[in-house]
């Protein structure tokens, strides 16, 4: 069975480089833990021709939390961040969000 958590990211400048973080706490069983981790990303709106290359390294687990390095990205175009982990009691769980990224300040 698979799990899906969606998560609403701040939006991103094309020059910024920083971590999104997916927090699995209220999935995993009591004494579960995250095995493993892998972060994707494609195009939910707009046009990137490599929408991968937002990813940077591989994803880091602190205990039921897990982080993704995110660099560049295109102008005007919003991702789709997926994190697929497996846990020690053999769930596959998924985090979504939806990360923006452009150019534009907006004051608040």
């Amino acid at each position: 069975m698979t799990t899906l958590i969606v998560d609403s990211f701040d939006p991103k400048r094309v020059d910024e480089d920083w971590t999104v973080t997916f927090n699995f706490v209220q999935r995993l069983g009591s004494n579960e833990t995250i095995s493993t981790a892998t972060c994707t990303a494609t195009v939910q709106q707009g046009t990137d021709a490599s929408p991968e290359n937002i990813i940077s390294g591989t994803a880091s687990i602190s205990g039921t939390k897990v982080s993704q390095l995110i660099i560049n990205g295109t102008n005007g175009v919003a991702y789709l961040l997926q994190c697929v982990i497996t846990t020690s009691a053999s769930q596959r769980l998924h985090g979504v969000g939806i990360l923006d990224v452009t150019d534009t300040v907006k004051r608040r």
